[in-house]
């Protein structure tokens, strides 16, 4: 009886110490948010929104088959820069790189300072053919409606080319003269890949031994209702970008008549396949960036949210299963798996002699390509799929501990003073991954507060974005300017 008393004794001492230890943790976890100093950023709102307006008429759209692409458009828009930005003009250096990516360098007066670069793209999407009549305002229009400017590129990327020019227009108009040298970048085919935009601006600059200490691009953005227990937006700054990957399985072998087919066909077979990758996936694990989200945004959470986060250590297994039970969160801590064509079969009564699949991968940073196809190859069990595999893995990790970082937080906070500001791991791909090799750190973040419907408008229809938000973005490049220059 006494041992039982004196177990249950030493027991309750663990879990006294256990609650003391977790909970201490809990509440001595510090913000890791800069106090906000309100912007004085004041900017002529009519004339901004009449510049973003007409830059939404020009149909700089990219295709897939370059030989669409009408330049004419692409030379008016580059027309209508100049024509708008004189004073931007007359005060920077400008060029144009393969005839329509666009640079401007502003010269510092300290050349012992790296530069930094801006950049974003204003080439956009097509119309998806069909969908013209479910707009509610021309996509080419630029309408101005209810507070509202209306149309493609407003959000992806036309608003990041004219952002920084009018946030560059009102720094020159101030009288600012910058520390460093800054570099205005604008690709004219990221929705395609950037290999002639961002790319060629790269080896340009490359060849005059330009080195950045970070370049901001478009990526994550302010978003509501992101992050479970956290009531602020939190807006977040990529600091790497999934690798893209494609991953082909194909299987050859006798065809034959349907009415005599083989236990397993070249159909069953490769989708037997899909099925085993599908139910056992890459292995989740809380680690980099998405890690770093989490210890961002922690110390604002909800008590028993940052309970949770702030004992990381003790409860990663939970933290890991819950983040899993959603695409969203899962695709943040795991490299993913996305079945998106089968080929096979041409005849109803035939069967196949050849079936093919064709799957999506987005890679977290430190999975390799080769790692990818061994663990396909070793899920799939069957040798007589074939396993290809090309594409790219992810981007360099930038820092989250230096002042470029810190820049880009303090920007945001000054703009959007409530948001919480956070680094996380970007699942798209964009034009800064092309900047990798020149600069020592590379972001992404379009400084506007969406929800999950705007972000499905980027590429979809009715994509507008709100004059408040558009100057705010404005504020938030010339902050981020401002930021820099310290």
């Amino acid at each position: 009886m006494k041992k039982r008393k004196l177990a249950l004794q030493i027991f309750g001492c663990i879990i006294l110490v256990f609650l003391f230890v977790t909970v201490s943790n809990t509440l001595t976890l510090k913000s890791k948010q800069p106090v906000p100093h309100v912007t004085k950023v004041v900017i002529n709102e009519k004339e901004a929104v009449q510049h973003l307006s007409k830059a939404i008429t020009f149909k700089t759209v990219s295709y897939q088959d370059r030989s669409k692409f009408d330049f004419k458009e692409f030379q008016k828009f580059i027309a209508f820069l100049q024509e708008s930005f004189p004073n931007v003009y007359e005060q920077l250096e400008f060029e144009k790189v393969n005839d329509y990516a666009l640079v401007y360098k502003w010269q510092g007066s300290d050349t012992s300072k790296n530069p930094i670069g801006l950049t974003s793209h204003y080439d956009v999407v097509p119309v998806l053919s069909g969908t013209e009549a479910n707009w509610e305002q021309d996509p080419f229009s630029g309408a101005v409606v209810d507070g509202k400017i209306w149309g493609r590129g407003t959000l992806d990327d036309k608003i990041g080319v004219i952002g920084i020019l009018e946030a560059v227009d009102y720094l020159v108009t101030e009288g600012f003269k910058p520390e460093r040298d800054m570099y205005f970048m604008f690709g004219f085919d990221e929705e395609i890949g950037g290999d002639e935009g961002a790319s060629a601006i790269v080896d340009t600059l490359k060849d005059r031994g330009v080195t950045f200490d970070y370049v901001l691009d478009e990526g994550g953005a302010i978003v509501e209702n992101m992050v479970p227990g956290v009531n602020q937006p939190v807006g977040v700054v990529g600091i790497s970008e999934k690798g893209s990957a494609t991953a082909e399985l194909t299987i050859e072998g006798s065809g034959g008549h349907s009415s005599q087919p083989k236990d397993h066909t070249n159909i069953g077979r490769i989708s037997k396949a899909i099925a085993k990758l599908e139910d056992t996936q890459f292995n989740g694990d809380l680690r980099g960036p998405g890690e770093d989200l989490f210890e961002f945004v922690a110390p604002e959470m909800s008590f028993g949210m940052k309970y949770v986060f702030a004992n990381k250590g003790i409860f990663e297994p939970v933290i890991e299963k819950i983040l899993l039970g959603q695409p969203a969160s899962a695709a943040l801590i795991r490299t993913t798996i996305a079945p998106t064509i089968f080929q096979a079969g041409e005849q109803y009564n035939a069967l196949p002699e050849k079936a093919t699949a064709i799957i999506n991968l987005r890679l977290m940073p430190g999975d390799s390509l080769g790692e990818v196809k061994k663990f396909i190859k070793a899920t799939i069990e069957d040798d007589d799929i074939k396993v290809t595999i090309t594409g790219n893995e992810a981007s360099k990790v930038s820092s989250i501990k230096g002042w470029p970082f810190k820049s880009i937080q303090q920007a945001a906070r000054n703009v959007y003073g409530n948001a919480v500001v956070a680094p996380y791991l970007m699942f798209a791909g964009s034009d800064a991954r092309q900047y990798d090799t020149i600069s020592k750190n590379t972001y992404r973040f379009l400084p506007v507060q969406i929800t999950s419907e705007d972000l499905n408008r980027m590429h979809g229809t009715n994509e507008h974005v709100s004059i408040e938000n558009y100057l705010k973005a404005i504020q938030f490049y010339a902050e981020v300017i401002l930021e820099s220059n310290k």
